[in-house]
């Protein structure tokens, strides 16, 4: 009996030690918010609806399920300030990458966790066309890579090295003259990782929180739309497609295919723009502004109103930015695209159709159309006559009753003398001294 009653005592010690682990975080509410694909203004809008969410749900703990590539500086530093602001424990686990933008963000979470698989690292800041950033700014960013690791007690060395090729880290895989990525046992390794997990459950068990219940936060329509719509690449490609179309448009007749999609580009970068947050009503109010202005354009001589209207546009463009310098370099892209398509379809159309018939003058005073400017007096070549005034060349002549201006073919011919006609080149007569 004393045996089984040992027995039945361990069998229920460890039963409620299994009991007591399924019931821990009972009752506790926990996001799940993905961080996926490009870092850009549009993930900015989302993590804040996400986290205002879970904020108003008063949320125990929020997981950011990271797997980035990295992206813009700047959207990056605003994720930042918004996880800086947060008063709910936060967690990054890192199921795949957190590269550049990606690591910046991570480490401003409470805590980080990676798979076996994921890596974390590489956060060199580049430009667009692949070249690397000056070094204005990269000095800008290897401070924030470090700010953001003392903001979470982690040694800074390692940020820095992620950011800066010249740190010589060669146990870790970076030796100088390239970046730092961390494995998940060499982030373990040097304290920018809790622990290595293979899912969420196991990332809930080690967070204390396998109770609890778990609400994952997923992109509406409207926002997945609007981070394509506001991607890097993305906005410079709207912006062109608007101007080629409109430009096309006005070489065309009436209003067609190209005058739609021009408008439909631009539809769609000010959509983006307000639903990721970046842009409001004034932007498409001052966008409306100037359309109406370059329209009254066509009617009002003096040129003033349609560089107002451009005013406006370029305006409305720069209100719905969030980087004015990248914004410039897509404005920029456009024109160049506008301005070459102009010179190919002026080279090979003219100004015969669209809208430049309506407001080009067409009409030309040529002879085939019955418009003579001047009478060829080629019946008076042959006829002689008598200067009235001396001819310095220029001068009149009296043929047959009939005063006529003149010019002497060679020098000077005093008044009174015989001259004879012996070239008309319309209004203009040769004569000849005959004495």
């Amino acid at each position: 009996m004393m045996i089984a009653l040992l027995v039945i005592g361990s069998i229920g010690i460890n039963l409620g030690d299994y009991i007591y682990a399924d019931s821990t975080g009972e009752g506790k509410q926990v996001y799940v918010i993905p961080v996926e694909n490009t870092v850009e203004q549009g993930l900015e809008a989302f993590l804040s609806r996400a986290t205002k969410e879970a904020r108003e749900a008063s949320a125990d703990h929020i997981i950011f399920e990271i797997d980035t590539p990295g992206g813009r500086v700047d959207a990056a530093g605003q994720i930042a300030n918004m996880l800086q602001d947060l008063d709910i424990p936060s967690t990054s686990f890192i199921i795949n990458r957190a590269l550049s933008a990606g690591s910046y963000i991570a480490l401003y979470t409470d805590n980080i966790y990676m798979t076996p698989q994921a890596t974390m690292g590489a956060s060199g800041i580049i430009n667009q066309d692949g070249t690397a950033a000056d070094k204005k700014a990269q000095s800008a960013w290897l401070a924030a890579m470090e700010g953001a690791a003392e903001a979470s007690g982690r040694d800074p060395l390692y940020a820095r090295a992620m950011a800066d090729a010249s740190i010589d880290l060669p146990e870790y895989g970076a030796k100088k003259g390239e970046f730092l990525t961390l494995t998940p046992s060499s982030a373990v390794e040097v304290g920018y990782a809790e622990g290595i997990v293979n899912h969420r459950t196991a990332l809930l068990n080690e967070l204390g929180l396998n109770g609890a219940t778990v609400h994952e936060v997923e992109e509406t329509v409207a926002e997945g739309v609007a981070r394509f719509l506001t991607h890097p690449v993305v906005i410079p490609i709207l912006l062109s497609v608007a101007s080629l179309g409109l430009v096309v448009e006005l070489y065309s007749p009436g209003f067609g295919v190209p005058g739609i999609m021009g408008l439909v580009s631009l539809v769609l970068f000010f959509y983006g723009h307000i639903i990721a947050g970046l842009a409001g009503m004034e932007a498409v109010i001052l966008l409306i502004l100037g359309i109406a202005l370059i329209i009254a354009e066509f009617f009002v001589p003096g040129g003033i109103v349609g560089l107002l209207g451009v005013g406006a546009i370029l305006g409305s463009l720069f209100l719905a930015g969030f980087d004015i310098g990248h914004m410039a370099t897509s404005i920029g892209i456009a024109f160049i695209i506008s301005v070459v398509a102009s010179v190919i379809l002026f080279k090979t159309m003219g100004l015969n159709k669209g809208l430049f018939r309506h407001i080009v003058l067409q009409d030309r005073t040529t002879t085939e159309l019955g418009y003579v400017s001047s009478v060829s007096r080629l019946d008076l070549i042959g006829m002689e006559g008598i200067t009235q005034t001396p001819l310095r060349p220029a001068g009149t002549a009296l043929f047959d009753d009939e005063r006529l201006d003149v010019v002497s073919e060679g020098g000077f011919i005093e008044s009174h003398k015989r001259v004879k006609i012996v070239k008309t080149e319309g209004v203009r007569i040769v004569v000849r001294a005959l004495d």
